[in-house]
């Protein structure tokens, strides 16, 4: 399991993984994910990262809870499976199936109580559970970038009041005191030994004490507040001076976010509170906010066969990644109770919670504790049917994006995100009609952006040698995207290429532009004749739009498909007047077009011409004194290439009468990419020696 240096995209690309970047799943699998923390990190990542597709997995045992995943379970980048991680070749097919790349390894029985009365149960979850992920994960190669495996503070074992000494994740022994903690130190020895032995890309995180809503009513925090709010006992174990250090879920599932995307390979990460409290305490402050005298409630009861006084744990770590604690225990605790106030025994929130309320559950009466109403999202939903957020009962906007690691469909995913839009990247292969139309009914998408395709690395001559490969991707898959969407009523904005025309008798430099409604007439390269095809087919479409891009550009000039990068590069350009699209302007545009409904061709290029002398000449004006070129005729052109290229203009009178704000392209350069460089001190990558 070599770490991954490449990832396979959904498209059948390969992108390398930034050196010293932070680290970016595209496929994150979240087992427990109904559970307490899990739910919250799950909601966090599918409303957070929307470019993430999120795959809870979660069987649904007593503590586990559909209903806490509600509000995300109509997102397209959100998925639900109910699946024991214990199960291998249910726990492979989910992760090949959903082309899993990140795993947050939640899923465990977690308390203590139980583990005294029903210890084998812990063993088989929390051990063998592990053990089954880790040899699927082991299977599927170096598919697997990152796995987090998520223990505990209590691995430690207690801490001393009298030496005070907080435990550091690499100096400190493991020594677990109870059956609970006793199986996450197992696990958490599997974890690191498939690290040493099989490359596993692994972290490790161990917790204090989280509260907060969603948490199981067995756990003290709820339990209390449900007691006193029916003015019930409340059972303190012991003397209720057992010291633990408690944190908001909120700020544990912010926590769970910096590790994964900023932590070390192979780290180890303890997650803490500012402040400790004992137990006694914790009951008191919830009888304050209630406004309740819980001095009469509260029962010492028999203590646990053996409660940990204290656990202390040094977070220097994690605070390094740049996470601070955000809840105090003031205002996290205020939200707690009004929380479950809200989702209480009568609200429908929970079942039957009467073995979990007693002063020491066991977990032996599973089904008389049910912790879930739904045992499937579908159900759930259409029991709780999200808001509608439009008005006139019009189906929300939603947006599903092909194109994943592409140059567009990159900044397409960023925008989307900016503007606040419902959008997820799709998985399936274009070609494959079933798993497109699967796309679409996951996502519940109005719209597809579809910027996915084969245009060859470094540039078209690729696709004369791979001439299968560029049917299949620019072919049969954009046909077969736009023939489902059809079907399902799904507007789709195709982006396509100028490339399919050439300078004639009737379109000549200078003169008359081609119009969207001209025949292509250019075919000198396959991948313009793949194009020209798609043109001609997608005519018939009437939900689709068609924005044919060419030379595109942007301000990032270190990228290499950058077309002013790419020609400030070679050797010797041409120095013909072509239309090209400056992408600031052009993707923004596709969104608002896609948004309105368009439909039909449209030359998505900047109005005007614009030479490569003319283009060099503002890069070096604005960002490159000194900097030289030399022109070829095509001829000479034609000599160092395999083939030919598309010369044109395109007519902007359409494009102008649907967005009467576009600049002209040499102002365009000049305001997205010129200026902006020029004020950051940037030029581009030359790899030539320049004379």
């Amino acid at each position: 399991m070599p770490a991954a240096k490449k990832q396979k995209t959904a498209d059948g690309a390969t992108a390398p993984a930034p050196a010293g970047a932070d680290y970016v799943p595209q496929n994150v699998l979240i087992t427990g994910g109904a559970g307490f923390i899990a739910s919250h990190v799950a909601l966090r990542f599918a409303k957070r990262y929307p470019r993430y597709n999120v795959v809870v997995v979660d069987k649904l045992d007593y503590c586990a809870n559909l209903n806490n995943l509600r509000e995300i379970a109509a997102l397209p980048n959100f998925k639900f499976v109910k699946a024991d991680v214990g199960s291998a070749d249910l726990m492979t097919y989910v992760m090949r199936e959903e082309q899993i790349d990140t795993v947050m390894h939640f899923a465990a029985q977690t308390h203590v109580d139980n583990s005294f009365g029903n210890s084998f149960e812990f063993t088989e979850n929390n051990i063998r559970g592990t053990h089954v992920l880790l040899e699927t994960v082991k299977s599927l190669g170096d598919q697997i970038k990152r796995f987090l495996h998520v223990s505990t503070d209590e691995v430690y074992g207690e801490s001393s009041y009298e030496l005070d000494k907080a435990n550091v994740e690499a100096a400190s022994l493991l020594e677990p005191t109870n059956p609970y903690s006793a199986t996450k130190a197992g696990a958490e020895m599997l974890v690191m030994a498939y690290g040493r032995s099989y490359n596993l890309p692994y972290l490790i995180t161990r917790g204090n004490n989280v509260y907060g809503p969603h948490q199981y009513p067995e756990k003290a925090i709820p339990k209390f507040i449900m007691l006193a709010r029916k003015g019930m006992q409340i059972p303190i174990h012991g003397d209720g001076q057992a010291t633990r250090s408690y944190m908001h879920v909120d700020d544990a599932a912010s926590a769970f976010d910096a590790i994964l995307h900023k932590g070390s390979d192979k780290g180890v990460y303890n997650i803490g509170a500012h402040e400790e409290r004992t137990v006694l305490s914790v009951a008191q402050d919830i009888g304050k906010s209630l406004g309740v005298d819980v001095s009469k409630m509260i029962v010492h009861v028999n203590d646990r066969k053996f409660n940990d006084r204290r656990y202390f744990i040094d977070c220097s770590k994690l605070h390094a990644l740049g996470w601070t604690q955000n809840v105090s225990w003031e205002e996290g605790l205020k939200g707690t109770i009004e929380w479950y106030t809200k989702n209480d025994e009568q609200s429908g929130y929970w079942g039957n919670l009467s073995g979990a309320l007693v002063a020491h559950p066991t977990g032996g009466q599973v089904q008389a504790v049910v912790g879930n109403l739904f045992q499937n999202v579908e159900d759930m939903l259409e029991a709780h049917p999200p808001a509608p957020e439009s008005a006139a009962g019009e189906k929300p906007v939603s947006f599903l994006v092909y194109g994943r690691t592409g140059w567009i469909g990159g900044k397409l995913g960023k925008l989307l995100t900016e503007q606040g839009h419902r959008w997820c990247y799709g998985s399936g292969r274009l070609q494959d009609r079933a798993a497109v139309l699967n796309d679409i009914k996951r996502s519940k998408c109005t719209h597809v952006l579809n910027a996915a395709g084969v245009t060859g690395r470094p540039n078209v001559d690729w696709c004369e040698s791979h001439k299968v490969e560029t049917i299949r991707a620019n072919v049969t898959g954009v046909l077969t995207l736009c023939d489902v969407a059809h079907e399902c009523g799904v507007h789709v904005t195709n982006f396509a290429t100028g490339c399919i025309y050439k300078y004639d008798d009737e379109h000549q430099i200078g003169g008359k532009p081609f119009t969207e409604d001209d025949d292509p007439n250019f075919g000198g390269s396959f991948y313009s004749e793949t194009k020209s095809y798609m043109e001609m087919m997608l005519r018939h479409y009437p939900n689709v739009m068609q924005c044919r891009v060419r030379m595109p550009i942007d301000g990032d000039l270190s990228n290499p498909r950058n077309f002013i990068t790419k020609i400030a590069n070679y050797a010797k350009v041409v120095n013909i007047p072509n239309s090209m699209t400056v992408l600031e302007e052009f993707v923004p545009m596709a969104i608002e077009g896609a948004i309105r409904g368009l439909t039909g061709a449209y030359n998505w290029t900047n109005p005007g011409a614009i030479s490569h002398n003319e283009v060099l000449e503002l890069y070096r004006d604005y960002l490159h004194p000194g900097y030289t070129w030399e022109n070829f005729t095509e001829e000479e052109q034609a000599a160092v290439i395999v083939a030919p290229r598309s010369n044109n203009t395109m007519c902007d009178k359409k494009l102008r009468a649907a967005f009467p704000g576009v600049l002209g392209i040499k102002e365009s350069i000049i305001k997205y990419v010129m200026e902006p460089n020029k004020a950051a001190g940037k030029k581009a990558d030359i790899k030539r020696a320049i004379k």
